[in-house]
Formats: C-alpha cells, sequence, structure tokens
C-alpha cells in the first residue's frame, strides 16, 4: 500500500488529485498544510487522508509530515523562487527517508530554461538520486480565474503581456489526475511528462471565447512586459513571484508556449478538457461580485 505524502493539496492541482487518489483504496496520503484547523473543513470527507502541519522553510515540520510515507507529490509554492535556499533541505530529508517517489510539477519547456526555479528543482532531484516523475504541464487556463481574474472581472480584461503568441493551455483538474496516475503506475517512474491541452491559442482567441461564453465582451490589452511588471507590484504581489511570471510570459512571446502534445491524453485515457469546457465550467468565476 503507498502512503503519499502530498504538499500543495489545497490548491487547483493538489485537490483534484488528492479527490482522485480518495477513490483508490490502495492508498493513504498525509496532506501537508501550513494551518491544520483552516484546512480541515475542505478535507473532512476524505476518509485515506491525514492533515499535518508543514513548512518548506522549517525543518522541525518534515519528520511528522513524512511519518509512513513512501512517496512524495509536490508544486513548488510560488512564493519560494530560491531552490538552493528553500527546496534543498527538503529534498535532501526526502533521499534521506529512502523515497520510492517523487512527483514535481515542473513546467514545459524548463530543460532549455536554466534560470527557472523548476529546472533548479528537477536538478536537484537528480543529482540526489531520487526516483521520480517530472509532469511538465503548459499554461494553466485556471491562470485566469486566479491570478488575472481581478481583471477579467472589473475591466473585462485579459491584461497579460504575451502578445501575438500561442499558448498550449492545460486545465489543472487534468495536471491532477494524471498526477494520481503517475503515483499509482510504475510505468511514469523516472520520466518526463510534458502535458499540454488539445490546442495552442492566442489570448486573442481566448477574448473571444470567453466573450461568447459569457455573454460579455472580454479584451486583450497586451500590456508590455515592463507594464505588467509595474502594475503587478503595484498591486502588492510578492517581487519573487511577479519576475518569474514575467520571464514565463517573455518565453511565451518568444513562441515557446504553444508546443502541442497527446501526452496527457495518453495518460488519462480520455481526451483532455478544452478551452470551452474549462470557460463554462468557470462561468460563475467571472462576474464581479457586487
Amino acid at each position: 500500500m503507498d502512503h503519499i505524502l502530498i504538499i500543495g493539496g489545497t490548491g487547483n492541482i493538489g485537490f483534484p488529485l488528492i479527490e482522485c487518489l480518495a477513490k483508490n483504496t490502495d492508498v493513504s496520503m498525509t496532506v501537508g498544510v501550513r494551518e491544520v484547523k483552516k484546512s480541515q473543513e475542505r478535507f473532512k470527507d476524505a476518509e485515506n487522508l491525514s492533515l499535518v502541519s508543514f513548512d518548506f522553510l522549517d525543518p522541525a515540520t518534515f519528520p511528522g509530515a513524512f511519518s509512513g510515507v513512501n512517496k512524495i507529490f509536490f508544486i513548488r509554492p510560488p512564493q519560494l523562487a530560491k531552490p538552493k535556499e528553500d527546496m534543498a533541505p527538503f529534498l535532501r530529508y526526502a533521499q534521506q527517508q529512502s523515497i520510492q517517489q517523487i512527483v514535481f510539477v515542473s513546467l514545459i519547456g524548463v530543460e532549455k530554461n536554466p534560470v527557472t526555479p523548476h529546472h533548479q528543482i528537477e536538478k536537484m532531484i537528480r543529482e540526489l538520486k531520487i526516483p521520480h516523475t517530472f509532469i511538465r504541464p503548459s499554461f494553466f487556463m485556471q491562470n485566469l480565474n486566479t491570478t488575472h481574474l481581478e481583471d477579467i472581472q472589473y475591466n473585462h480584461d485579459l491584461f497579460i503581456p504575451a502578445g501575438h503568441a500561442k499558448t498550449s493551455f492545460i486545465d489543472t483538474r487534468d495536471i491532477g489526475e494524471a498526477a494520481a496516475i503517475c503515483l499509482t503506475d510504475p510505468q511514469y517512474l523516472n520520466q518526463e511528462l510534458e502535458i499540454t491541452g488539445p490546442e495552442a491559442l492566442t489570448y486573442l482567441e481566448i477574448a473571444s471565447e470567453m466573450s461568447r461564453i459569457l455573454g460579455t465582451t472580454i479584451t486583450y490589452s497586451k500590456p508590455s512586459l515592463f507594464k505588467f511588471r509595474r502594475t503587478m507590484l503595484k498591486r502588492g504581489l510578492p517581487k519573487e513571484f511577479v519576475n518569474v511570471m514575467v520571464m514565463l510570459y517573455l518565453i511565451t512571446q518568444l513562441g515557446n508556449a504553444k508546443k502541442v502534445t497527446n501526452t496527457l491524453e495518453k495518460i488519462l485515457l480520455h481526451p483532455p478538457r478544452t478551452i470551452e469546457d474549462y470557460i463554462n465550467d468557470y462561468k460563475d468565476c467571472f462576474t464581479a461580485k457586487e
């Protein structure tokens, strides 16, 4: 029986992952969270799951989180952008526990971008010789209802510095399902999996599709990288998080986000969600609350 430590279980990938694994009677889960009490309500229906306090920056939380665990799933928290300082102690501890598999959500094209935190984390896991699966997804559809929600709700605009470039958007619910399969099927051990949605679209095409489904005109203002960075910092977002976003959108502008693969469909054994599926499912999110 696998006992999996899940870090990032309250998010757009981790929660769908937990929903998938909850159906598997051969799996038990420990979910590491910052505040156990706050998260209890969300996970109250899961029978094969326990919550523990966990913080990448506090090694005192590691022993409790790793107790009885043989596999790990984790996502890098956006605010942690210095892997050698904020990830290395966790990964070294995992190596000492003889973990059988780490599933890490990385980034498509990361092997060509050594400055990204994801690249550095992959490299550390390899150097520590921990059995791994790197899931390398394209841009998340759910960025629209999280990072970019304010602009859509109040300005009816996609304030995103991607120029005219295309992006092969992926639904995070599909990433969670794929991760659940990778954690329970040994054929994915020591694999790097580039997964994308079914097509590459420009943000102008996304705005058009949103306008059609929401019945409200959504524009795409194409800000410069400089204007986007300045605006996000003014809104109070952490500088490290904003800098990583700017770097990723620069990569997009250079045409490196348009790759489409069929890997996700092969893993899931069904077609991935389309942008139309996503917008229909999240329609209520995009309406400004009075």
